[in-house]
């Protein structure tokens, strides 16, 4: 673990801290029952803002090997992140025109869940992904994987086998890099100079308005405006043509990158309405803390009411996020029985921490516990619907995220 003396993005120290979760463990290190005995890693998990840039970002940085070397998450088993991908991929070939004598690169391209509807589409790819037990799935699917951490010097030597790109994707990966500025001139340089690279970054606001500090977690290391962003790429001869607004995760910034097409009106009004709303301040911030704090309070005694009823408990979603929320509330398993997870690499583990046992979807009927409460709020309706069942035989979900509600 490295403690950060100076911000990721532009260099400035000190940074001015804005909220402290305490010391958490890292929230995908899914541990097996012979690892219930032994204590946890645990690091601390601190929120903090640049005042000459304005990137928010934790304070910590735990190495990248140990935190992706074999990696427990996998995008395909979301039906929604699929089509979401699809959806985008279908845009990005009509709007592009990208088609067999074309390059597609995905940074962090996961299970090959959006590089799969170009193959397809038969257009070229090439993904980009360090976690070797994520990278086989992908490559199963029969798309090329290169098994490394990327950066300028990859991308230079990309460049030298493969030629620049005329698409390059990076997708929720641009808050998981400890070297950021490495990152972006990998972009640079692998960017065709008449190309586009799509990026989707969760976006600050929306963390910080609905409440979602439980998307804090240490391998999110950066928490985006567009006004961060923009200072970020311009540094690196970048240019921020396009943005748009996005649902996914909680609400995140789609940006459509170049080497210099002129920005779009959306841009320079996403960023006035930053500088209205105090990016550049710690006003926001300050009273993010307030509501976590509230949040904590009011959860907890939600819970407590329920467990006072007699009422029986589980979660659902065994993401990083609900490491974060559980862990912070003080919340395990003499308060949930389990939590249940379609992917099959979770079951049978354990969440750090929280120690909360991971079983597959089908124990709700099973067990039908009174309520669930629903740490991957962000994906609540495709959840609620596929647990039809279990809300039709009385189950009832508790939804935390931006305030507790039972639905």
């Amino acid at each position: 673990m490295t403690a950060l003396p100076s911000c990721r993005s532009c260099g400035h120290s000190p940074l001015r801290v804005a909220l402290s979760l305490g010391p958490m463990p890292l929230a995908n290190a899914l541990l097996t029952a012979e690892q219930l005995g032994a204590p946890e890693p645990r690091y601390p998990l601190d929120l903090a803002r640049c005042p000459r840039c304005a990137l928010v970002q934790i304070t910590e940085t735990v190495p990248p090997e140990t935190l992706f070397g074999d990696y427990p998450y996998f995008s395909s088993y979301s039906d929604t992140m699929v089509r979401h991908a699809e959806e985008l991929v279908v845009r990005v070939v009509r709007e592009r025109r990208v088609g067999p004598k074309s390059l597609v690169v995905e940074i962090a391209s996961n299970d090959g869940y959006l590089l799969q509807h170009y193959v397809r589409a038969g257009i070229p790819v090439l993904g980009v992904e360090p976690a070797r037990n994520v990278a086989r799935a992908a490559e199963a699917r029969g798309i090329p994987t290169v098994t490394e951490f990327f950066g300028d010097a990859l991308a230079t030597d990309l460049v030298t086998r493969h030629g620049q790109a005329d698409v390059i994707h990076a997708h929720n990966v641009l808050a998981h890099v400890p070297d950021l500025t490495g990152v972006v001139r990998g972009i640079a340089t692998l960017l065709h100079p008449d190309g586009v690279a799509v990026i989707e970054v969760p976006y600050l606001r929306d963390l910080v308005e609905r409440t979602e500090f439980d998307t804090i977690y240490h391998e999110h290391l950066c928490y985006f405006s567009v006004t961060a962003l923009d200072r970020l790429f311009r540094r690196h001869r970048l240019q921020i043509s396009e943005v748009e607004r996005i649902p996914v995760h909680g609400g995140s910034l789609r940006l459509t990158i170049t080497a210099g097409a002129p920005p779009a009106e959306s841009v320079a009004r996403l960023m006035a309405e930053e500088s209205r709303w105090g990016v550049d301040e710690d006003a926001p911030l300050v009273e993010f803390a307030s509501r976590v704090g509230a949040l904590k309070v009011n959860l907890l005694r939600l819970l407590d009411e329920l467990r006072g009823q007699g009422k029986r408990l589980a979660a659902y979603g065994a993401a990083a996020k609900g490491s974060t929320l559980l862990n912070y509330l003080g919340v395990g398993p003499e308060t949930l029985e389990f939590v249940a997870d379609r992917s099959p690499h979770k079951q049978g583990r354990y969440l750090p921490g929280a120690r909360v046992p991971i079983v597959p979807p089908a124990r709700l009927l099973e067990a039908m516990p009174d309520y669930v409460l629903l740490l991957t709020w962000n994906l609540a309706e495709e959840i609620m619907g596929q647990q039809a069942g279990y809300r039709r035989r009385g189950g009832r979900f508790i939804v935390p995220i931006p305030a507790p509600r039972v639905v």
